[in-house]
């Protein structure tokens, strides 16, 4: 090399040193970690316990950030020993591994690249030091020794290990040791052993190496690990191969997969087309009359990796929800009954407490969401009937109706009202005739209060009836219309409020207790 060639390379050198700085001075472990964003997104209820997960980002597969000291001592030295066995002793480069590489490339020896841990994460964090398919080029090199030179001057040794265990892509999609840990191994990164430790640094060396290349190099890993004459590889190549094609971390899960979709979807970016004036609802809350209630949400679902968001759901409650609707349902399984939803209101709040949109496993159409699906609610709307004929005064809880054989002429022909058992009981009272449910009699206090104002009294209380009273006639009385159970539920909340309507919420929990003797309400 003669002296124009130094001077250019030396000028080079110092140009690359000169970029770095700007761009490395004010990168922290902290602004690292806080930047990091997870491929899923986790659910919480209202005490900060984790109740679901779900996978909002498909371009890969991270996992939670974990602390240094929560991943695995056995992994930890199967990093340093494979990839950079004088971590703790140089300051950003190895030059004693630079020189045995330099020798090594002069005599066309084959030897081990001089990169560090230090230098891998500069690469990491900066796609300007990324090796290419052609590999780094003399500029990305010098850039890279540079920008892990004035990494190691800010950062601690622990945290560069930290940042380099969460940050590095292991095989395909998979990037950071909890996914890794998760889908490889079905385990917390705590957890891995010495065997699991060696597959996971032979994947950082080469992460879609075949299984025979994997399983080699981690043999080569547990003999620096262990004493060689100990060191028993055997069955290794079985267990790499099964752990290579294992998919452990599933795209979702926890017990209220519903609810934590609906909640991602209220916290979709706004959409661009105005909504009717008025009628608006805020994110996790619901004012049902206006709200269009769907079943799923399909694949436009909103990227909202990384992001934790609290319901007001109770734990506790949630699980006694399932688990009660799991029993039930297997307890009923010889009468046709294949499927149910729950959920839970606080009455004084309008919080939801518990979603169980379907029986999971049980269910033939698990991923619809019985809390939203429009069902006929048959004679569930019987009470709000009566409640509207007393407040108009057309009667009392005493009165007497008649239950016995009618034909009431309207505009499509005779409607001839049936009792479920098609008896009649002759005259009984308001208060018997709702007990028992009995159909005759509530049609004609239908037909006292007329279809169209007990139209208009259900939607006040929050049913999103799509069509009107004179659309649905006198069947109304028996619950001929389309309602979500969640819609259904907060109406009976208003009947326990006094007749005062208000709307659902199930994110960002109110921190004031429900007032004592307020309970809630299921339907």
């Amino acid at each position: 090399m003669n002296a124009s060639s130094i001077r250019t390379t030396a000028i080079a050198i110092f140009l690359i040193a000169a970029c770095v700085r700007p761009t490395w001075a004010a990168a922290t472990f902290d602004e690292v970690k806080r930047e990091f964003r997870p491929s899923d997104t986790l659910i919480l209820d209202r005490s900060g316990e984790v109740i679901q997960r779900l996978r909002t980002d498909a371009t890969v597969r991270r996992g939670q950030w974990v602390a240094l000291p929560d991943i695995s001592p056995a992994l930890r030295t199967a990093l340093v020993l494979s990839e950079d066995k004088r971590f703790y002793e140089h300051s950003g480069v190895d030059w004693r591994a630079v020189s045995s590489a330099a020798w090594g490339n002069l005599w066309a020896t084959k030897t081990r690249g001089a990169s560090t841990l230090s230098m891998q994460l500069a690469g990491l964090l900066d796609e300007d030091w990324r090796a290419s398919a052609g590999g780094r080029s003399i500029t990305q090199k010098i850039g890279q020794t540079v920008s892990a030179q004035l990494l190691e001057r800010s950062w601690r040794k622990d945290q560069i290990l930290e940042a380099y265990l969460n940050l590095v892509p292991f095989r395909g999609e998979i990037v950071g040791i909890d996914a890794l840990s998760r889908t490889l191994f079905g385990k917390a990164a705590h957890g891995l052993d010495e065997r699991e430790a060696a597959v996971a640094a032979a994947l950082v060396r080469a992460p879609n190496a075949k299984a025979v290349q994997v399983t080699q190099r981690a043999c080569g890993v547990l003999k620096t690990m262990q004493a060689p004459a100990k060191t028993d590889c055997a069955g290794l190549d079985l267990f790499a191969s099964a752990a290579l094609q294992r998919r452990a971390f599933d795209a979702t899960e926890g017990m209220a997969p519903h609810l934590a979709r609906r909640l991602l979807a209220l916290h979709a970016p706004p959409s661009p087309q105005p909504s009717p004036k008025g009628r608006g609802s805020k994110a996790g809350s619901l004012a049902l009359p206006p709200l269009s209630l769907g079943e799923g949400w399909g694949e436009g679902s909103p990227n909202l990796g990384g992001h934790t968001l609290t319901s007001t759901l109770r734990a506790p409650l949630q699980r006694f929800a399932v688990q009660t609707l799991t029993q039930q349902l297997r307890e009923l399984r010889g009468r046709h009954v294949e499927d149910g939803a729950i959920v839970v209101l606080d009455n004084a709040s309008g919080e939801v407490l518990a979603w169980v949109g379907s029986s999971g496993e049980l269910s033939d159409a698990a991923e619809v969401d019985g809390v939203l699906a429009l069902r006929q609610p048959g004679s569930t709307l019987k009470p709000f009937l009566y409640a509207q004929a007393i407040a108009e005064k057309r009667i009392t809880a005493a009165s007497l109706l008649e239950d016995s054989s009618s034909q009431i002429p309207t505009a499509g022909g005779l409607y001839i009202p049936q009792n479920y058992d098609r008896q009649f009981k002759g005259l009984v009272s308001s208060r018997t005739a709702l007990g028992a449910s009995l159909n005759v009699p509530a049609v004609r206090t239908l037909v006292m209060v007329s279809p169209d104002a007990f139209h208009k009294q259900l939607r006040a209380v929050g049913l999103p009836l799509r069509e009107t009273g004179d659309y649905y006639g006198y069947s109304l009385a028996l619950g001929s219309s389309e309602v979500s159970l969640l819609a259904l539920t907060n109406a009976y909340r208003a009947l326990a409020n006094g007749g005062r309507y208000g709307a659902v919420s199930f994110g960002e929990p109110s921190p004031l207790p429900s007032p004592k003797g307020r309970g809630s309400n299921t339907s």
